[in-house]
């Protein structure tokens, strides 16, 4: 008697999740040291322990066995720059000295529309190579770069936000555009591609010192036209930068006035950075509903200061972690929340695990407001999923074998953890970024 052909999908391995915040709920966590993911048209459909299965269920799936990973949802990065990717570790700047000497240079090369197609498919890769399925993205000012990025997360059916930068003062001349040229080139982006499959659009202002009042209006009118746009730019993370916002808008209270009183604060605004905020300011994010991007290796490398992860969330404050390349030393999610607990330390705070693994999923969608579909191991979520092996080195197996919780295994990973330990990476329940060591294990 033929048997019938499986119609669904089924991951076997340990899964992880989260249902909320497990700083403020213990009982949020979602562990299955042996489970089953069933995945049907990009979708999950359910998840099982492996001995509620019956010989039945199993007939009816095409099953991969991956039994010593762990699956998580997968990771989201709230704040990074596609252009920025060829200049990681340029030595020695703080943010305005390091914008002018490194930044800029770089960016002028994404007028090339062949340039930017090459160097955005790159980052795409980099991104699922890393276990990275969504990501808030800076382009440059070019619209081809935006075509460019777009293009390539289309062809891998990537939730990805992003936008034209809009920029049209203090920078060099080939990089500004107008208040005008900023409004009539996002437009036509938006046209074309926002909610386009899976594709989200950002108005993208660089930051407050180069756009003009004109370019920060044009900026809130778009955001006026379409709804549900996202807003991205940055904010409080250099303390001349902020001396520099207060001389270009003194009529202003802070720097977030800024932003809000041309209408950029509100659900689907994400400020990145926000180390050295004014009480008012954070005020202003909790009245707005506006989010703030957790950057530490960025924050680290340019000496900016150290982002308050606990107050802020305390306050009400949605926070997503990013990677911040290339200012940011990795794309690496594992990397980051290895910086981001050691920037806690340094406050006499902590990062466990939990929070940080939280912080890179279901945490990130939610300052996105994308936790209705991203973020989570449960029915109905989008089937974008990382593949992690727990032990990827000679020392990450010895710490490993010492570790007696779940929690000491999740610290451990956390800590040593980089792009090795990602076996694999899925897109809308396709297999998009298989490592090696998962590659030679299927082909042993």
């Amino acid at each position: 008697m033929p048997t019938a052909t499986p119609t669904r999908h089924a991951l076997r391995a340990s899964l992880l999740w989260f249902d909320a915040d497990p700083t403020r709920d213990p009982n949020a966590t979602r562990y299955l040291d042996d489970g089953v993911l069933v995945i049907e048209n990009g979708k999950i459909i359910a998840t099982h322990a492996w001995h509620e299965l019956s010989t039945r269920d199993l007939r009816a799936l095409a099953l991969t066995d991956l039994r010593g990973q762990l699956i998580l949802p997968g990771f989201i990065d709230t704040h990074i720059h596609f252009p920025q990717t060829e200049m990681i570790a340029a030595y020695g700047e703080q943010l305005l000295e390091w914008l002018n000497q490194y930044t800029f240079p770089v960016e002028r090369r994404f007028a090339n529309a062949e340039y930017a197609r090459l160097r955005a498919s790159f980052f795409v890769d980099e991104l699922l190579r890393n276990g990275t399925t969504t990501a808030m993205v800076f382009a440059t000012v070019h619209p081809q770069s935006v075509e460019a990025l777009f293009s390539e997360a289309a062809a891998r059916q990537m939730c990805l936000i992003a936008g034209k930068v809009m920029m049209d003062r203090h920078a060099p001349e080939d990089l500004l555009d107008t208040p005008e040229q900023g409004l009539s080139e996002s437009r036509a982006l938006i046209e074309r591609w926002h909610q386009h499959g899976r594709l989200l659009y950002a108005v993208t202002p660089r930051f407050a010192p180069t756009s003009t009042p004109a370019q920060l209006a044009a900026a809130g009118q778009l955001l006026r036209e379409y709804p549900d746009l996202y807003l991205q730019t940055h904010l409080s993370e250099n303390h001349s930068e902020i001396a520099w916002v207060r001389e270009l808008y003194p009529e202003r209270a802070s720097y977030l006035d800024v932003y809000d009183h041309y209408g950029l604060t509100g659900p689907r605004s994400l400020f990145a950075h926000a180390i050295h905020l004014q009480d008012d300011e954070q005020q202003t994010l909790v009245r707005t509903g506006s989010a703030v991007g957790f950057c530490p290796t960025s924050n680290l490398f340019l000496g900016s200061g150290l982002f308050r992860l606990h107050p802020l969330k305390a306050a009400g404050i949605g926070v997503g972690l990013g990677t911040d390349v290339g200012a940011g030393t990795s794309f690496s999610m594992l990397q980051t929340l290895n910086e981001g607990y050691k920037v806690q330390q340094l406050q006499g705070a902590r990062l466990s695990a939990r929070e940080g693994f939280y912080q890179a999923t279901l945490g990130g969608a939610s300052a996105l407001r994308l936790d209705h579909r991203l973020g989570k191991l449960a029915a109905g979520y989008d089937a974008d999923l990382v593949v992690l092996d727990w032990a990827a080195t000679p020392l990450q197996q010895l710490r490993q074998s010492q570790a007696r919780t779940l929690d000491e295994r999740l610290f451990a990973l956390m800590m040593q953890g980089d792009d090795r330990n990602v076996a694999a990476t899925y897109v809308h329940g396709r297999c998009v970024y298989q490592g090696p060591a998962l590659s030679q294990a299927r082909s042993a």
